[in-house]
């Protein structure tokens, strides 16, 4: 099955052409909208010769609509919309303005536009002032202005002052902690000059450890010592007075 046919417009089809014209669509869209609605059919010479009265008057029409909508963008190109929504207190919308609000908006005014030609750049959804694309043609279009206010008065004035001096008091706080930080490191010596006094004092304590155990071991072994010789001394002396005692008795 082939992805495409060609087919001969019986009726006018928005986006796709007006009746007489031969157009290549999608085979699904053909077989399940254009054909089921007798809007299109296989073409031949004879079909375009029947046709040819109706695409005629088909043509006017549609010289008829351009001149239309030519008309109506000049109507339309720099006018004012306003919309009133309710909103809460920090001025969001409930609800979001959509293209049925706006045409219908306009359609109140007088100009006759659809839901189709209001182009939305951006979700609308707070008390603000947009800029609208209304495009009735490829080659046709104008901006509308788009007023969207509140129901009730609102404090937005005085919440914008706060907003901003609170704005203005952040990169002051930031230059304050930037100069404490700086100052700190100054009178540290540094983010790493805390860590290697802590190092150093920690190894100067084991140095002065390790020699008062030296000390202590050297005093102790003399401690030993000393001792031990005042032992030996006492046993000589005593022999030596019971032989000089000997001797005398002699």
């Amino acid at each position: 099955m082939p992805k495409t046919l060609k087919l001969l417009l019986t009726e006018n089809v928005d986006s796709l052409g007006i009746v007489g014209d031969v157009v290549n669509v999608r085979t699904g869209y053909a077989r399940n909208f254009l054909m089921p609605r007798n809007l299109a059919t296989t073409p031949s010479d004879e079909k375009v010769k029947e046709l040819a009265a109706k695409r005629a008057d088909a043509e006017r029409q549609l010289a008829h609509l351009r001149k239309q909508r030519e008309e109506l963008i000049e109507k339309i190109k720099g006018i004012e919309v306003t919309l009133q929504r309710s909103c809460n207190d920090q001025g969001i919308l409930y609800g979001a303005i959509t293209q049925q609000d706006v045409a219908t908006a306009l359609n109140e005014m007088g100009h006759g536009v659809k839901p189709r030609d209001v182009r939305l750049a951006q979700t609308i959804k707070r008390i603000d002032a947009y800029d609208i694309h209304v495009k009735l043609d490829s080659d046709l279009d104008a901006s509308v202005k788009l007023w969207v206010v509140a129901d009730r008065e609102l404090d937005l004035d005085k919440e914008q002052p706060a907003a901003a001096a609170s704005t203005q008091a952040a990169p002051q706080q930031q230059d304050l902690l930037a100069a404490d930080d700086a100052a700190k490191k100054a009178s540290k010596g540094g983010w790493g000059a805390p860590k290697a006094a802590a190092e150093g004092d920690a190894g100067d304590k084991k140095k002065h450890d390790k020699h008062e155990k030296a000390d202590k071991h050297d005093k102790h072994e003399k401690s030993d010592k000393a001792p031990k010789a005042e032992k030996s001394d006492k046993p000589k002396k005593g022999k030596d007075e019971g032989k000089k005692g000997k001797k005398e008795k002699a």
